[in-house]
């Protein structure tokens, strides 16, 4: 019995530490930008290209609307019934329907009561039922062809919704408004690199009143979203002897009197998650990162300001 209870004691053991293995990368992964408990980090708005294809991730959580899909010029949106077009025989054509089932269950009820009789009386009445339905049903062929001709003459394919194929045709696709492309200096791409800079520094600080001079309010949100969260669970993440490894320019435009740049970023960083209240050099101060060897990490950041303002981080996507 002894043995049995140390046995169990051992398998619970082994549950605990594979879990703490388990969940140890996703607290690693807590510097500015990255995913926190399994979730995506590309996050904020890129104006109009908020949801374009540029290479990194797609944006995950945005406030940006979502654009819509174009539709042609004039036409309603699509019925959800129409009289001529989609559906089955049932749906289109419900006064028939209904009067073929009521035959048929005129029928089925109605002569039921004749199986008691004589068997050839029944016999005779279940044949004579059956010649009526079938020239009820040729009837109703010959009526639903007619109704079909004349609809089809009306200009109508027989689709549920379609306008007829001149109008489709006639109507060109919209294209959306991307806004236009503009270049951006040196100092800007230096001014992008300082930002990088001092938004790790900041959060490795849980400083948001610095971070509200960095950032939009809408990344700000999400910041403070995530320290509060690392608050909540004890831990801390600290980023330190951040290095830029490549900047590179992916593209820059403007919309009205906003200006827009996106630019792909390669970096490494003392990357290590802290557990609140412990004393340095702790033996369980770290727990999760490496306070030795720097990692790597690939993102695209986008900026925006005003004309003439200072630029602002308005998302992050990951590479």
């Amino acid at each position: 019995m002894s043995r049995r209870l140390v046995l169990n004691w051992r398998i619970l053991l082994a549950l605990f530490f594979s879990a703490t293995l388990a969940l140890a990368p996703a607290i690693a992964e807590a510097r500015a930008g990255s995913s926190s408990g399994g979730r995506s980090s590309s996050m904020g708005s890129r104006g109009s290209r908020s949801f374009e294809n540029n290479g990194a991730q797609p944006l995950s959580r945005s406030m940006a609307p979502r654009p819509e899909a174009p539709r042609q010029p004039g036409l309603a949106p699509p019925a959800a019934a129409p009289a001529f077009g989609g559906g089955s025989f049932f749906q289109r054509h419900p006064f028939l329907t209904g009067l073929a089932g009521g035959l048929f269950g005129s029928w089925l009820f109605g002569h039921s009561g004749y199986a008691a009789g004589a068997e050839g009386h029944s016999a005779g009445s279940m044949f004579g039922t059956l010649l009526q339905i079938l020239i009820i049903g040729l009837l109703i062929y010959f009526v639903v062809r007619l109704f079909r001709g004349r609809a089809l003459s009306n200009g109508w394919r027989g689709g549920a919704g379609f306008p007829p194929r001149s109008a489709g045709a006639a109507a060109a696709p919209a294209r959306l408004d991307r806004g236009r492309d503009i270049n951006v200096g040196d100092d800007d791409l230096q001014r992008f690199q300082a930002i990088h800079a001092a938004v790790q520094e900041a959060w490795s600080e849980g400083d948001l009143s610095r971070m509200r001079r960095l950032m939009t309010p809408e990344m700000l949100s999400y910041f403070s979203e995530e320290l509060t969260r690392s608050a909540s669970q004890g831990v801390r993440n600290v980023v330190a002897n951040v290095e830029l490894l490549k900047g590179d320019l992916s593209e820059s435009w403007e919309e009205g009197d906003m200006q827009y740049a996106t630019a792909y970023m390669r970096w490494s960083a003392i990357d290590q998650t802290l557990r609140l209240g412990s004393a340095p050099g702790q033996p369980d101060q770290v727990i999760g990162g490496d306070p030795r060897v720097p990692s790597e990490s690939e993102e695209v950041w986008t900026f925006v300001r005003r004309s003439g303002g200072n630029w602002l981080l308005s998302a992050i996507q990951q590479v």
